[in-house]
């Protein structure tokens, strides 16, 4: 149920509730007043008033909260309709008591409110204001004096309080709703983001990568490997059967060792775990820094050049992760690399950056290239 919705049914019995006081209230005074008008016209005002209103606290507990707005417009045009025909059912005759309905304007005023837009809450708040103490005004003028213009003043004031904050309720609520909507909308947008630039890295680090080492005529055993792990890694996605939430240390530099070897079998591979590492680090950080890291390997094989060293070392701290690659290539100038590429920008820093905590630089140069990957735990971080 929307925000909307629960204060909509909140005010619904709130109203009900104060037609039920008003009810006890004002009965034996409409019924000393029976003789100033038609017969016809107090039953029909006390019926047509009080069972709308009585009937709107019943509707705020049905499932569908329309009946609550039709049923508190009901009763809002119920009021002034009975107040209008008064002047039609009124003897004549002169009292020395205000009319019984001139006492709960306000309530009508708050089943408008619940009912219809806030400047047509108001404006009918005017009106019905506006009749009621006409009726006072024709009734009790000759015999007290009546001063018409500060008791409407003083009534449409008393009771625009009571409706302003009605409409602010209201008006809250819908904002809140339309709040809650547009975050989501955003999360949605966000999700579909993530996984669009994870699909897209996927791609670029599995197909791609298989498809342009085929192309280049490497030999078929390393070839179908990876050709193979991109499959797998592919029905993996589609399965969704990554369900680990966390790795220990001995696993994170497992799962790093597997990703630097698959690429070059040859890397030299370091780890560094401090005495205060912590027993566990999200499963979702690791792999991602891990493609990462295969990324970063790949790239090098490709582009850093025949007899190239490489290594790579990974430090493990307290909700921490850093791990450097590096070679001894010829280099090359990050700045001018093609924004449009996706192995950089998407495979590593996107993926990387997409992180909560994460981060990766580059520097490269004529005597090899240094790829690092960090990522620290944003409570680790905000911790004294």
């Amino acid at each position: 149920m929307s925000a909307a919705d629960r204060i909509h049914r909140v005010f619904g019995r709130f109203i009900s509730a104060g037609y039920v006081f008003y009810l006890l209230f004002v009965v034996p005074t409409a019924v000393s007043q029976a003789h100033l008008t038609a017969w016809w016209w107090l039953p029909t005002s006390l019926l047509a008033i009080f069972g709308t209103g009585i009937a709107l606290g019943v509707a705020t507990f049905l499932s569908d909260v329309r009946w609550v707005g039709r049923l508190a417009a009901a009763n809002a045009l119920a009021f002034l309709i009975a107040a209008a025909l008064w002047f039609l059912a009124w003897t004549g005759e002169a009292s020395t008591s205000t009319a019984w309905q001139a006492l709960f304007p306000g309530v009508a005023g708050l089943s408008a409110a619940a009912a219809w837009r806030p400047r047509t809450a108001l404006a009918y708040l005017t009106v019905v204001v506006f009749v009621v103490q006409a009726t006072n005004y024709l009734l009790v003028n000759t015999t007290t004096g009546y001063r018409f213009v500060p008791e409407l003043a003083f009534a449409l004031m008393f009771c625009g309080v009571f409706a302003a904050a009605a409409i602010v309720a209201f008006r809250t609520g819908d904002v809140l709703d339309s709040t809650v909507a547009a975050t989501e909308r955003s999360v949605v947008a966000a999700a579909r983001t993530v996984e669009r630039e994870r699909f897209d890295a996927l791609v670029h680090d599995q197909v791609m990568s298989t498809l342009l080492a085929s192309g280049r005529g490497a030999s078929d055993g390393p070839v179908a490997a990876q050709a193979r792990r991109a499959l797998e890694m592919f029905d993996s996605l589609r399965r969704g059967d990554d369900t680990e939430s966390s790795f220990d240390a001995d696993r994170v530099a497992a799962q790093f060792r597997s990703a630097a070897s698959e690429v070059d079998e040859d890397v030299e591979f370091t780890t560094a775990t401090s005495v205060d590492a912590g027993p566990h680090y999200p499963a979702d950080v690791i792999r991602a820094v891990a493609a990462a890291l295969a990324e970063a390997v790949r790239n090098s094989v490709r582009h850093a050049g025949p007899g190239t060293q490489r290594a790579v070392h990974v430090d493990l701290g307290s909700g921490s992760v850093r791990v450097v690659v590096r070679d001894d290539g010829h280099g090359f100038d990050p700045a001018q690399v093609d924004p449009y590429r996706m192995g950089i920008r998407a495979s590593i820093h996107g993926r990387m950056r997409s992180l909560a905590g994460g981060d990766s630089q580059i520097t490269s140069g004529p005597g090899g290239t240094t790829v690092t990957l960090f990522w620290r735990d944003p409570a680790e971080r905000r911790a004294p």
